[in-house]
């Protein structure tokens, strides 16, 4: 990554820094942060709940002393929270902070945030819980299965949580995912109002990255985490969003005495290479007008 001094923008616009997970985004938007004195607010779907600090690498204390940092374990874990929430959320803060620094690795918050998002009516109770009882029963690929054409080709197949809300979308309003979005709002933050910056690693140095910090994770109080969030872990699926930080799962298990403990870290470590591997396609599909940034 080039010399802090090269990276600071216009002090007047607002600064976006997306990327991988375990790649350093945090820690440069701190320091343009601290340079230039904004705030920090946080992009990342997981990083809202507070159920998880450690395991989902939220500022330290010490961080968040520096600067104010915005949106970071902010959501119960059994509180209704969507990429809506979160837009409504920033849109507020950049009304009284118009040069805040937003980072984070979930795309669609960007893409909300810079691109529009689809205003799509609620889904009723009843097409959520069809949704849910047939995703446990039949599994995502039968609610993929029903999905109209254009949605089926723009969807995440990996991500049944994805699946499941574009079933429920279709269910509820007969239209497809795909085309509410052709029909999306203006953008409160169009890319072009911003600094835009991605950071994109190199894969064996993310490796390393990843490695060292699930292992610091756990010397750092993950497990305690897990422990206080173990009475409140569902019985069966679909889970709810707060439980997907990756680790938590496998922490269960270990407090369960289902898996060991070098056996979660050899698991973690490698859903967390997945998911990184996910976001860099991701960000290379959607994100070729920012500015990329090596942090080698």
């Amino acid at each position: 990554m080039p010399p802090l001094a090269q990276l600071l923008p216009d002090p007047d616009l607002p600064v976006l820094i997306a990327g991988p997970t375990a790649s350093g985004k945090s820690a440069l938007a701190l320091n343009i942060a601290a340079a230039q004195g904004r705030v920090v607010v946080n992009a990342d779907a997981l990083q809202v709940y507070d159920a998880w600090r450690v395991l989902t690498a939220r500022p330290t204390p010490d961080e968040a002393a520096r600067v104010p940092h915005l949106l970071y374990g902010h959501v119960a874990r059994d509180a209704d929270y969507s990429v809506g929430h979160w837009l409504r959320e920033v849109g507020a803060i950049l009304d009284t902070h118009p040069n805040a620094v937003v980072v984070g690795g979930t795309g669609l918050y960007f893409a909300a945030l810079t691109e529009g998002l689809a205003t799509i009516p609620p889904v009723p109770a009843e097409v959520r819980a069809t949704a849910e009882a047939r995703l446990r029963a039949e599994g995502a690929g039968a609610l993929l299965a029903e999905l109209d054409p254009p949605t089926a080709l723009r969807i995440d197949r990996q991500n049944p949580a994805r699946i499941q809300r574009a079933w429920e979308v279709l269910a509820a309003t007969e239209r497809g995912l795909a085309q509410w979005q052709e029909d999306t709002d203006p953008p409160i933050l169009p890319l072009s109002r911003t600094s835009a910056y991605l950071i994109t690693p190199d894969r064996e140095w993310l490796a390393r990255r990843i490695a060292r910090r699930f292992a610091a994770m756990l010397r750092e109080g993950a497990i305690e985490e897990a422990r206080t969030a173990l009475p409140h872990w569902p019985a069966s699926e679909p889970m709810p969003p707060w439980t997907r930080a990756i680790g938590a799962t496998e922490l269960i298990a270990h407090l369960r005495d289902q898996m060991s403990l070098p056996e979660v870290e050899a698991a973690a470590t490698l859903a967390t290479r997945q998911y990184a591997k996910r976001q860099r396609t991701w960000f290379r599909n959607r994100m070729r007008a920012w500015r990329p940034l090596d942090p080698a």
